[in-house]
């Protein structure tokens, strides 16, 4: 059995911080219309909970739970999510002149990408607090998750995608069990379209920063980098962003470790937000200066993950770079395939378009001496390139 003694305290609005029930179905805050964040209750985790106790647990997400949104271990629907492997990279190392490449290889999680992390929070959530049926929008490997996760469950899940979306989510998802529906446009119209059956419906949507618990359970994978690098943090992290939920939970996690007493010191990784040139909101928003983004009008790109006009959550996105010293990158489709080409060949991986890109935007980052050889650089493969094929 799972431990579980979770110090959720309650969630708080992201924009002018009044606070919400945990033990309540949220969504987000109805005044800001911006997303609400778990707090926990740190000072009382830090008495209680020993940070080398959780490292011999058995592997998976769930060994930190006391970090994590559900009370009851009755409650959590796992498929073993969590602890992909960070491989070392030597070979592409040598090549790019760096002395320490590392790659997060999320692809190892179940239905095939990181997207089982947050789905397996938010779903564990929905189901403790008594929902009984979820919908999404989706670009591709988030319905897949939602559709296993849901059926796990045992919750009935309706799925809204672009009819151009990866043929592999969308088997996966109707497997599962999920009613999907193919829709004319990009995820943006099938948030509106989601949006609008959940209200008239009553159906949970778990859109990306709709609900509050997919970024918790995307932020473990910051536990397990400080965990991996025995309690520091690496230089920099290098991330491709469409909804920015990792990104953004990741930051949070760094800040929830420190606040524990974990960490051996309080530097902090440069979060680089990497995006498609054809879809790069987040880009145009931080080198402009500007707090929130634009909607991309024709957003296009080979990597459907990062084919994301506008993140509910840009403005936590982009305060999360900059308060890190960090910075966004945009990359050709022709870059991120080359990029794939050469970590293959190098590595033996073979990286989805969105993990590829990642690698992309690091040579564009060596060029620009952005990055320093002696640092230890995190590249992550958000998911399997058999989705593509």
């Amino acid at each position: 059995m799972i431990e579980i003694h979770s110090y959720i305290k309650h969630l708080t609005c992201s924009d002018c911080g009044r606070i919400f029930n945990v033990d309540q179905i949220q969504t987000y805050c109805p005044d800001c219309q911006a997303a609400l964040v778990a707090i926990y209750d740190l000072d009382a985790a830090r008495r209680h909970v020993d940070r080398d106790r959780i490292s011999r647990r058995p592997k998976g997400m769930w060994r930190w739970g006391e970090l994590l949104p559900v009370r009851s271990a009755e409650n959590v629907i796992t498929l073993g999510e969590g602890d992909a492997p960070l491989l070392r990279v030597d070979h592409l190392g040598s090549q790019l002149g760096l002395k320490q490449l590392f790659v997060k290889d999320e692809s190892v999680n179940p239905t095939g990408s990181f997207k089982a992390r947050g789905l397996s929070a938010a779903v564990s959530k929905a189901k403790e607090l008594g929902v009984d049926k979820v919908i999404i929008p989706t670009a591709g490997n988030a319905g897949s998750a939602m559709a296993a996760y849901a059926a796990r469950a045992g919750l009935r899940s309706h799925i809204f995608m672009p009819k151009d979306t990866p043929f592999a989510n969308m088997r996966e998802c109707q497997i599962a069990g999920s009613a999907v529906d193919l829709i004319d446009g990009l995820i943006s119209e099938a948030a509106g379209m989601a949006g609008v059956k959940a209200r008239a419906e009553g159906w949970f949507d778990v859109s990306t920063f709709k609900e509050p618990y997919r970024m918790e359970g995307k932020k473990v994978m910051g536990y397990e980098l400080a965990e991996a690098f025995d309690w520091e943090l690496p230089e920099v992290i290098i991330y491709p962003t469409g909804g920015g939920t990792g990104l953004v939970g990741m930051w949070k996690a760094f800040n929830e470790l420190e606040q524990l007493g974990w960490l051996k010191n309080g530097a902090r990784p440069r979060m680089v937000s990497v995006q498609a040139s054809g879809c790069a909101p987040v880009v145009k928003a931080f080198e402009s200066g500007a707090s929130y983004c634009d909607f991309w009008v024709g957003a296009e790109t080979v990597a459907s993950g990062l084919r994301v006009p506008k993140s509910f959550a840009d403005r936590m996105i982009l305060e999360s770079i900059r308060a890190s010293c960090g910075t966004a990158v945009a990359v050709s489709d022709e870059a991120i395939g080359e990029a794939q080409k050469q970590l293959g060949a190098a590595e033996g991986i073979f990286a989805c378009p969105e993990g590829a890109a990642t690698l992309a935007a690091l040579k564009e980052l060596v060029r620009r001496g952005w990055v320093h050889p002696d640092e230890r650089i995190i590249l992550f493969n958000t998911g399997t390139v058999l989705k593509y094929l």
